[in-house]
């Protein structure tokens, strides 16, 4: 069987991979495993896991995976909103559109790396656009139909879930949290998304399709 590993920023998206990608990308010959990017592990205690900080850290937890041979391919789960400034691309990134400045730091980062199961994926802008697309989902959830309507108008305005900005107060969590304040990431977060689908998500954002696409790819490639 071939194995994807999927290296995520936190807990929300650890349980998303585990509760919502994981049976959507499982197969007969793929399976998928998943860990939590750990940011420092104090002498003679446990790991505090989740939250990017510096390139050189995750570049270090990126490498020691993939020494792991059993890993067909090892992807990311991590946001571009709040992405450490020293991330390969970072500084470099063209004018244009999101989808061409996103691309460009995934493309940097795996031309850094340099490894042939090194697939990078940073969520445009943060998780919870996909959160955001499931608007329907998260009225039912908090039982609110104005937060629904609200939260549709948010992505229309956009003309696009994965094109609500990145400002420190309009990124999509800040959004969520601005409407809903009694919104909770790890659980609210990933209960809309199971809802939602991975195969809406893939129709609404196209990023994000673009990701799933590359992983079956390279999963199918001869090892």
């Amino acid at each position: 069987m071939r194995r994807l590993h999927i290296l995520c920023e936190g807990q929300t998206e650890e349980t998303v991979v585990r509760e919502v990608i994981e049976p959507y990308l499982f197969s007969s010959d793929v399976y998928v495993t998943w860990s939590i990017f750990t940011t420092k592990r104090p002498a003679g205690g446990p790991s505090h896991r989740g939250g990017l900080s510096t390139w050189g850290k995750l570049t270090s937890e990126i490498r020691l995976l993939l020494g792991d041979s059993s890993i067909t391919v090892l992807t990311t789960m991590l946001d571009y909103y709040g992405l450490p400034t020293d991330v390969p691309g970072m500084a470099t990134r063209p004018s244009g559109s999101p989808y061409d400045r996103v691309t460009h730091v995934e493309r940097a980062m795996a031309g850094t790396i340099d490894h042939p199961r090194f697939l990078p994926y940073l969520v445009l802008h943060e998780l919870e656009a996909w959160v955001l697309l499931g608007h329907e989902a998260l009225g039912e959830l908090t039982g609110d139909d104005a937060l629904a309507q609200a939260v549709q108008t948010i992505v229309a305005q956009a003309q696009g879930a994965e094109l609500v900005n990145d400002g420190a107060s309009t990124a999509p969590s800040k959004r969520l949290l601005n409407l809903y304040p009694r919104y909770r990431k790890t659980s609210d977060g990933p209960l809309v998304i199971a809802e939602l689908g991975i195969d809406t998500i893939r129709n609404a954002c196209p990023h994000a399709d673009a990701w799933f696409s590359a992983v079956n790819t390279a999963l199918k490639q001869e090892p």
